[in-house]
């Protein structure tokens, strides 16, 4: 069964705003600022703006045109093969060793860009779309991480400026 984009977006959405809503009902945590709402709420918020970007349609320009109707139909799908075949199941485990290694001299910022690009690109994503996923989502995650959750993250060779 195949699902529209409009559905499963507003599914991902409506899944998001529960998280939200269960995170906020935890309780504080006495001389805290952060306590156990603040990383259910963030994921929450997370897959709320991705559920509403789905289902309003953003992002559909970065995908590959689609082939020619064939004799089958024009919702047929044809997968073109794998760039690395089956080893992409052994990229997840190879950047997490990857990362233990190279975090402390690369830092957070470098280390988690490789990552995001390699993983990108494996994943079929086109240049244009994973080198700004490389280049912003570390440092999104380095503000989540070390600004409100207050775990500090490796500096390395880049140090963020805030």
């Amino acid at each position: 069964m195949l699902l529209s984009d409009r559905v499963t977006g507003v599914g991902v959405a409506t899944l998001g705003a529960f998280a939200v809503y269960g995170g906020l009902q935890q309780p504080g945590v006495p001389g805290q600022d952060v306590g156990p709402s603040v990383f259910p709420t963030v994921i929450g918020l997370g897959l709320l703006l991705c559920g509403a970007l789905v289902a309003l349609g953003v992002g559909r320009g970065f995908e590959a045109p689609a082939e020619a109707a064939g004799a089958e139909g024009p919702n047929t799908v044809h997968p073109s093969p794998p760039r690395f075949g089956e080893l992409r199941a052994l990229l997840p485990p190879v950047l997490l060793v990857f990362y233990v290694l190279a975090v402390d001299r690369l830092g957070f910022l470098l280390t988690a860009g490789l990552i995001a690009l390699a993983l990108s690109l494996a994943l079929g994503a086109r240049p244009r779309l994973a080198l700004p996923i490389a280049v912003l989502a570390p440092p999104f995650i380095h503000i989540v991480f070390n600004g409100l959750l207050r775990v500090p993250l490796p500096e390395g060779l880049l140090a963020a400026p805030w």
